[in-house]
């Protein structure tokens, strides 16, 4: 499937500050980037930033010299694929076979607090044996247990702050989700993204769990089609998954995102269908 995503940031510079913007599409085999531009106004030169810690991102780097208001926008076309992977397929992989690079998605995090949680994730889902039916029940349970609203939740929330007030936004279901997969010895990793047909049009976060060897996504928010997601960046939790990290005195003034459909092969998905996993691929 093809889309078209966008987003324009503005920001009033008071004095020589850096960002780091995590907001371009990540490039792998089941999601290509065909066109992208990313234009600042003044012009300021971007570079590309690599991460060491684990995950997928793509960052720039932008030094800003001098106070006044600076605009960044991306518009990128990107073409992207799934597999359909069946639940008896998603099971447990023993930890002395997982990949190194997953292993650190097994433990608590700033945001997920696993170990705190471990007690009850064990009670509400210890008793179920398939593995992607687990994970299907940690979203369910999200789902329907945690009011989804704004304006109740600050940078600083936890999943265990989540499971205490049960309300928030994506980034709070997301870690949620991660820290009890985590409890229950899943690996788990957050996932941000372009979304298709979430309304307001926003950036959105979601999660993925490490199952039958692929990495599958789930939205434990359920506002949109899983395979209208348009990946942008995964990791820890949104401590290494920012979409804007500020290092001088910037001041945030606003955001538009906008993710259209441009191919006619749009391929949604019912909540009651047959359990399945989507990975990309």
């Amino acid at each position: 499937m093809k889309f078209e995503v966008s987003a324009k940031l503005a920001y009033q510079a008071l004095s020589p500050s850096t960002l780091s913007l995590n907001i371009e599409p990540f490039r792998s085999p089941g999601q290509q980037v065909l066109e992208e531009t990313f234009l600042s106004v003044p012009e300021l030169k971007m570079n590309n930033g690599y991460s060491i810690t684990p995950g997928e991102k793509r960052i720039k780097i932008i030094e800003i010299p001098d106070p006044g208001l600076i605009t960044f926008e991306y518009k990128g076309i990107v073409e992207n694929s799934f597999e359909v992977i069946p639940a008896e397929k998603l099971y447990d992989v023993p930890i002395s076979q997982m990949p190194m690079s997953v292993l650190s998605y097994l433990n608590p995090s700033r945001y997920c607090q696993s170990d705190r949680l471990y007690k009850f994730a064990f009670n509400k889902f210890g008793s179920i044996d398939n593995a992607y039916e687990k994970v299907i029940a940690i979203r369910d349970w999200i789902y329907n247990n945690v009011e989804y609203a704004s304006g109740y939740t600050t940078p600083q929330t936890s999943a265990n702050d989540t499971i205490t007030e049960q309300i928030g936004v994506c980034r709070d279901f997301a870690h949620l989700g991660i820290a009890l997969c985590r409890a229950m010895t899943i690996p788990a990793r957050y996932f941000t993204c372009y979304a298709y047909q979430l309304k307001p049009a926003d950036f959105h976060a979601c999660f993925e769990v490490y199952l039958g060897g692929n990495w599958i996504v789930v939205d434990a928010t359920k506002l949109v089609p899983v395979t209208g997601l348009i990946k942008i960046a995964t990791g820890i939790d949104a401590t290494d998954t920012a979409l804007a990290s500020i290092f001088g005195n910037l001041r945030f003034q606003s955001l538009e995102v906008n993710t259209l459909l441009l191919s006619d092969n749009f391929l949604d998905v019912e909540d009651n269908m047959a359990l399945q996993g989507y990975s990309y691929h």
